[in-house]
């Protein structure tokens, strides 16, 4: 195997960090595979079918020239060095077809000397396309899609030829066309062509929709956990529920819905009744986090979903929280935003639409904004864009979401854009910027009215909402007291005293006005002067001889059994709790329905859901090390569990 002693050697010639680099870039193809032991390990996951599949969807369009050419140079240096056998006769059987079809000549390659892969390409003079196919020769090298032989030939991927058969490799563009008319950088831009507001602006209008759409939906789905159907997503009406509840609409709540599982803050939970998607441990700590911090992780979800929520092809149920098997997703939002990152502001053209329609064909055969654009996108990821079905609507829905999100605004990338083009991970200095700090204190009115103005703390939301009603939202948010909305925060555990103590430190003037102080002691007057006693559930028998025997039974003290009628028991455990102790004490009991029917009992099939292990960022310097066999600095250790 040549080719991987070559890819082995090339792989350790490099730094720890360079390695690590490797990793990190090819880190969703490498984690469905076992964990690399040594190089050769590595080198065999990289050049794996299912790896390269992944990995060529984000080449664009220099390397993924360069590898076609070296792919198909390499393959007929092969046939001439070792001739496959012949073609079968007509009629031949099936596994006579299939092995002249896998023969060793048609999986072989060869090393290909780089001049042959330059003039393949029309890149053999000094200039821009000889320089453009060097730099894409090196990033192949990087990437590990490729390896130098010892006397600098070029040793690509048994596979990539099948891999990239279909490929039309075309002419060798060494930049990406321009997404607005050629003389659009000579004009001066119009001033009224300018828009009103910078994308910065936009942005910030977006972000923080994004936020308070968020924590409503969030919110909704820890009061009310949503019920997935059996064939897997969510069903319409649970879709349209949080949708009313978060806000917004029903193709946005899809999006936010993918995100938040993506960003482990809801989960899938099989119970009893079936699977339910409620909010994880992690939300907690979500929520005590700076708003900027809130919008990072979801926002970093975004660019490797395998799906475009809010596109639901026709004939197709929209839903929400199914495992995407869109492979080509990530490739088409990489590209939309990179040809949008040089289009300067004013220039930019609208959104298309939604629903999609194909722009019409002009008789004079002129780009439109539409095409330019599409066709840039084409040069930055050519196997993910226009070659796939359905690629204006896809990209469409793509550049829709992109705007809800704040990263496009005006047909240009925001600030917040280029930060996720540019590194993902690195949200919170631009999420900082855009929105303000959270408000501890509100303003209480004589009206019985609270207002916050702007977006109010995890704690003062918390409190305002416990003991009043949300009444309405935007840049200032208004909580209305009423005897309803106290009493629910008496029935919550507080008291007249605690809970106006609580409300004058969350006073921005210290004091509260007398109606609201008037409001809480009279709903407090009334409260608790009926009891409702607890009880889990109920025993019932006719015989009162057999019950009193139960509420007397020492083994059964647990249960907390009280009578309340001379043939009814309250328990304070629920019915499976209660049924095990009384089998357990001997008795033979059996369990009713609400109408009165004996039920058959099935055993649960409950089953705890564990998140997965959150990610180390030291894990692939961590592995780096060990694979290249230097020993780890003491600081750079990663923990334990991390991948």
């Amino acid at each position: 195997m040549e080719g991987l002693d070559a890819l082995t050697r090339s792989l350790a010639q490099r730094t720890p960090e360079q390695l690590a680099a490797l990793l990190t870039r090819h880190a969703e193809p490498l984690a469905r595979r076992p964990a690399p032991t040594e190089l050769r390990g590595l080198a065999s996951a990289l050049w794996s079918y299912e790896t390269l599949h992944h990995l060529v969807l984000h080449l664009d369009h220099p390397r993924l020239q360069v590898l076609t050419a070296t792919a198909r140079i390499s393959q007929e240096r092969a046939r001439r060095a070792a001739p496959g056998p012949a073609a079968p006769a007509p009629g031949a059987d099936y596994q006579s077809l299939m092995a002249h079809r896998l023969s060793f000549a048609h999986l072989a390659t060869e090393p290909v000397p780089p001049e042959d892969v330059l003039a393949a390409l029309g890149a053999t003079a000094p200039g821009r396309p000889r320089t453009a196919a060097e730099s894409a020769l090196q990033a192949l090298y990087d990437d590990g899609l490729a390896a130098p032989a010892d006397d600098g030939a070029i040793v690509v991927p048994p596979r990539t030829p099948q891999l990239l058969a279909a490929h039309d490799p075309g002419p060798l563009l060494a930049d990406a066309p321009p997404t607005t008319p050629h003389d659009a950088d000579d004009a001066a831009t119009p001033a009224a062509a300018v828009p009103p507001t910078s994308p910065h602006d936009e942005s910030r209008a977006a972000a923080a929709t994004l936020a308070a759409t968020l924590d409503r939906l969030l919110a909704s789905l820890a009061t009310q956990p949503a019920a997935l159907r059996k064939s897997g997503g969510l069903a319409v009406r649970e879709i349209k529920r949080l949708a009313k509840t978060a806000g917004a609409t029903e193709e946005h709540t899809r999006l936010l819905l993918d995100l938040a599982l993506a960003a482990d803050l809801i989960a899938l939970t099989r119970t009893p009744s079936g699977i339910t998607a409620l909010p994880t441990a992690a939300y907690d700590d979500w929520l005590g986090r700076p708003p900027g911090a809130r919008l990072a992780p979801v926002l970093a979800a975004w660019p490797g979903l395998w799906d475009i929520p809010t596109h639901t092809p026709f004939g197709e149920t929209p839903t929400a929280l199914v495992r995407g098997h869109d492979r080509h997703a990530p490739a088409l939002r990489h590209a939309l935003l990179a040809a949008l990152a040089t289009v300067p502001h004013g220039a930019g053209s609208p959104l298309p639409p939604l629903p999609f329609t194909a722009p019409p064909e002009e008789d004079t055969g002129s780009p439109t904004p539409w095409k330019d654009l599409l066709r840039a996108a084409d040069w930055h990821r050519p196997l993910a864009v226009t070659q796939q079905p359905m690629a204006g609507e896809r990209a469409a829905h793509t550049l829709h979401e992109a705007a809800y999100l704040g990263l496009t605004a005006h047909g240009t990338l925001t600030p917040l854009g280029c930060a996720l083009l540019t590194d993902s991970q690195a949200l919170d200095e631009p999420l900082a910027d855009l929105l303000p700090p959270l408000l501890e204190q509100a303003h209480f009115q004589a009206d019985l009215t609270a207002v916050v103005p702007g977006r109010p703390a995890a704690a003062l939301a918390a409190l305002l909402g416990a003991a009043a009603d949300r009444e309405s939202e935007g840049h200032a948010v208004t909580w209305r007291f009423t005897p309803v909305s106290v009493r629910r925060a008496l029935d919550a555990g507080h008291t007249a005293d605690t809970l106006l103590e609580d409300l004058t430190r969350a006073s921005s003037a210290g004091t509260l006005p007398q109606p609201l102080g008037y409001l809480v002691r009279d709903a407090a007057r009334a409260h608790g002067r009926m009891r409702v006693l607890p009880a889990a559930c109920c025993i019932r028998s006719d015989d009162e001889a057999l019950i009193g025997e139960l509420a007397a039974h020492r083994a059964l003290q647990d249960l907390g059994l009280r009578t309340i009628a001379p043939t009814v028991l309250v328990s304070a455990r629920p019915p499976a709790v209660t049924l095990d102790a009384l089998r357990a004490a001997g008795y033979a009991p059996a369990l009713e329905s609400d109408t009165g029917t004996t039920t058959v009992e099935r055993l649960p099939t409950h089953r705890a859901t564990a998140l997965a292990p959150t990610r180390d960022h030291r894990a692939p310097l961590a592995l780096a090390h060990r694979l290249l066999g230097v020993p780890v600095p003491p600081g750079e250790a990663a923990h334990p569990g991390g991948a």
